[in-house]
């Protein structure tokens, strides 16, 4: 179910709301914190509601648990804590599942060796910064495929990495594959370099080796990595990091030492 809040916001969330209603849930667990999610939780009817004490309309639901951010946890087990009381402490990992279909989209790309890149993030200040994409590229074996991974909306910056590259094996595709199309390729990739963005747990969801470059946020927050094999690289140190939870359009300080002093020795190659 899709809430469009791009046209008529509010009525669209009353016609969500009506929807969700008529489908007369036994159980709504709520996973955000804002006032929306928590209105649809609050009045959805169901038997039984669960959410954060942080969250808007909290007072309507039958569990509540606080969410703290970090306290070294995770937030796959801050979501443990929502459900708890109906089944036990035990946590697991994430996990998506692409269809055959999907998986047989992406078959011809996997023919040999190859990583992916995710360079784009909606937050400028959690993005690694295009030169360093550039200089991930040219370090890259010639021999090994690159995959560039993105929404429509990441195709520019994508074909910029793509063409500054001295590497001739670079294929942009940002948004010609789909999410679930996109997990799939990511899952046997010798490697998935991400941001502290949506690839990190899509590389997660299907436990694909990835490289996490964690910018202005860092791991503590609780939004690490959880594949067998990951790496998370940052700059420590920096009295400004973090500068915030969610990121900004723009370095506060203007400087964006964060990304620019990213050392890529630390990062495998291939």
């Amino acid at each position: 179910m899709v809430w469009n809040k791009k046209e008529r916001k509010n009525t669209n969330l009353i016609k969500l709301l009506f929807k969700i209603r008529k489908n007369k849930y036994d159980c709504v667990i709520n996973c955000h914190r804002f006032a929306s999610s928590g209105f649809l939780t609050g009045f959805s009817g169901a038997r039984h509601k669960a959410g954060y004490k942080q969250t808007p309309f909290s007072y309507l639901f039958h569990t509540t648990v606080k969410h703290v951010i970090g306290n070294g946890t995770h937030e796959t087990e801050r979501y443990n804590q929502l459900i708890e009381d109906f089944t036990d402490a035990e946590v697991f990992k994430p996990r998506l599942y692409p269809s055959e279909e999907d998986i047989k989209q992406v078959i011809p790309l996997q023919s040999g060796n190859y990583i992916c890149l995710a360079p784009a993030s909606v937050w400028y200040t959690k993005q690694l910064v295009l030169e360093k994409w550039i200089e991930l590229c040219n370090r890259t074996s010639g021999s090994t495929a690159i995959y560039l991974l993105g929404a429509p909306a990441d195709t520019e910056l994508c074909e910029k990495i793509r063409s500054s590259s001295v590497h001739s094996n670079i294929r942009n595709l940002a948004g010609k594959l789909s999410l679930l199309q996109s997990t799939a390729l990511m899952k046997n990739a010798k490697m998935n370099y991400v941001n502290d963005s949506a690839p990190l747990h899509l590389s997660s969801s299907v436990n694909a080796n990835v490289t996490a470059f964690f910018c202005s946020t860092v791991p503590a927050f609780g939004f690490g990595p959880l594949s067998d094999r990951s790496t998370v690289i940052e700059v420590n140190g920096l009295e400004c990091k973090p500068c915030g939870l969610h990121g900004y359009k723009a370095c506060p300080l203007g400087h964006f030492k964060c990304s620019h002093l990213i050392d890529l020795d630390r990062a495998q190659v291939f």
